[in-house]
């Protein structure tokens, strides 16, 4: 079976080798769509462009290696450096495809009169059922009664023009059935049905396939257009891996010079800590052995003057003697300083944590922020208690319930509105603030999501929030809700999504937190921004605000 395909594929490509071979008039105005404008031939290994135009691979060649300057033949768009061409492997087979059905329809059909040599017929009779070359041909251009019969181009296959039925030629068409007949049938088996000429179906089928054929192109330029962008998005998302490589090793390198530094500093520390103890116990040594030697020579004297017969003697130097010895204020070394630089390690790993936390979310958070959109509220969503600013920017909860036209994307009974702005693919990020509320939502959510009566925010229902409640009170809306421990009340809020990833996660902007993160989603459909300001509960006045993301 691949053999086979093998070999048609060969054979497309020596007809399409062959100069002799070109696209007839029969392909229509598809042909004009597969011919190069250097060449004005038809596409020999065709190539596109950045800026979507074909060419033959050879003629753009030959016109950028006779150039400085590479640019669009066409549109002479120019282009920073010489694109890399690759073969446009599915127009190169509608090109073959296009030749083939060229070649079918030049198969010659003979004189059917002609003895000796039979020439090409010109035109074949269908009352006749005969071809004639030009000579022959000449007595139904000439006689009147011949002048009658119906003429058409010379077809291999004259039975599909003739009823089977009356031998009489296929004129009418009938509409009801969808077939050809003839006068016989028209006027028996057709009659009362809705018949029209051959000639008249003919051009509106033509009509219809040139629609056809317009909107089979439209899809080739989609499809291209499509291709250069995939192109054009790998491309650019391998410029931003490569970026963001280069910073995470710019980060891990920092932090390890950091750690090398202050493993370092506290060595050297711990070092000048264990030589100022040695030394303190080189003298608390030397000390002991002084006041060791002082009382062996008082246990001497003592010995002596127990035996003495010198009374007077024994009198006058007992006070000195009764003394207690004088010994040292250190009796062990201090275990202070080694205590001390424990805890100084300690704190310093503590902080060079706190610095590692740090740098790592200011990092984390300046890339999500790279994908930053312009996002601003849609009124014909909204709440009608909301008031929204006349710059989509501000959403606060009004006492007023405003008198609203019906629309189906409204919400009729939750306080929240989306924004105008949805997303299908890639990443997004976006801030609001939230500074003064006690109570708001804030997330993303799915187009299709239920807009009328109660509403319950979890990912089963196509909702991804976060919420504050009682001003100190998060909660993640999942399945069931789940409770947040935060530091500190978030004064802004940054919500990035990465659509491919399934991955929607939120921060503390200010102290460059993460807050919780969504992940292993399966987003099948549109995003939109979704925001609540909720009710005036208690000093609950103050608006979201969408912040611009510096």
């Amino acid at each position: 079976m691949a053999q086979s395909s093998i070999k048609q594929n060969e054979a497309r490509r020596k007809s399409m080798d062959n100069p002799q071979t070109t696209l007839s008039s029969s392909s229509g105005p598809l042909s004009e769509e597969l011919q190069c404008s250097i060449c004005l031939d038809v596409f020999t290994d065709p190539v596109s462009t950045p800026c979507g135009h074909n060419f033959c691979k050879s003629c753009l060649n030959q016109c950028w290696n006779n150039s400085q300057i590479y640019s669009c033949p066409l549109c002479k768009e120019t282009f920073r450096r010489r694109p890399d061409l690759k073969i446009n492997t599915t127009l190169r087979e509608v090109v073959l495809l296009c030749r083939e059905k060229s070649v079918q329809s030049k198969s010659e059909v003979l004189c059917d009169i002609c003895d000796d040599i039979k020439m090409k017929a010109l035109k074949m009779c269908l009352e006749c059922q005969i071809s004639y070359c030009q000579t022959h041909l000449e007595p139904h251009q000439r006689v009147p009664k011949l002048k009658k019969h119906k003429l058409i181009n010379p077809v291999e296959n004259l039975e599909d023009y003739i009823c089977q039925k009356h031998e009489k030629p296929l004129e009418l068409f009938c509409r009801d059935d969808q077939t050809c007949v003839c006068l016989l049938c028209a006027v028996t088996d057709h009659r009362n049905h809705n018949t029209v000429s051959v000639e008249e179906e003919s051009r509106e089928r033509k009509s219809r396939l040139m629609n056809m054929q317009t909107d089979v192109q439209q899809m080739i330029q989609d499809r291209m257009k499509r291709i250069q962008d995939l192109k054009c998005s790998v491309k650019l998302r391998k410029e931003a891996s490569e970026k963001e490589k280069g910073e995470s090793i710019e980060l891990f390198t920092d932090l390890i010079r950091s750690i090398e530094r202050c493993q370092s500093e506290l060595l050297e520390k711990m070092e000048q800590k264990q030589k100022a103890a040695e030394k303190q116990a080189e003298e608390l040594i030397k000390e002991l052995q002084q006041e060791i030697t002082e009382l062996m020579k008082r246990v001497t004297d003592l010995d002596e003057l127990s035996h003495t017969e010198d009374h007077l003697h024994l009198l006058q130097i007992y006070p000195s003697l009764s003394r207690p010895a004088h010994t040292s204020s250190c009796s062990e070394i201090s275990l202070s300083d080694t205590h001390e630089s424990v805890e100084t390690m300690r704190k310093a790993l503590i902080q060079l944590k706190e610095t590692l936390n740090e740098k790592l979310n200011k990092t984390e958070l300046k890339k999500m922020q790279r994908y930053a959109v312009d996002v601003t509220l849609d009124p014909d969503t909204a709440y009608p208690k909301l008031i929204l600013s006349d710059d989509g920017k501000q959403v606060r909860y009004g006492d007023i319930k405003l008198e609203l036209p019906e629309n189906p994307k409204r919400f009729d009974t939750t306080c929240c509105v989306l924004a105008k702005e949805g997303f299908s693919s890639g990443r997004f990020y976006f801030e609001v603030q939230v500074k003064g509320k006690t109570k708001w939502d804030l997330g993303v959510a799915k187009e299709s999501i239920n807009r009328k009566g109660k509403i319950t925010e979890n990912p089963e229902h196509g909702y991804w929030t976060v919420i504050l409640r009682n001003g100190n009170q998060y909660k993640v809306r999942e399945s069931p809700p789940v409770s947040l421990s935060l530091g500190v009340n978030p004064q802004v809020v940054g919500v990035f999504v990465d659509y491919e990833e399934g991955l929607v996660s939120f921060y503390d902007v200010e102290s460059r937190s993460h807050i919780y993160s969504f992940t292993g989603q399966s987003f099948t459909e549109k995003l939109y921004p979704y925001f609540s300001p909720c009710n005036k509960e208690g000093k609950n006045i103050a608006p979201l605000i969408i912040s611009h993301v510096r």
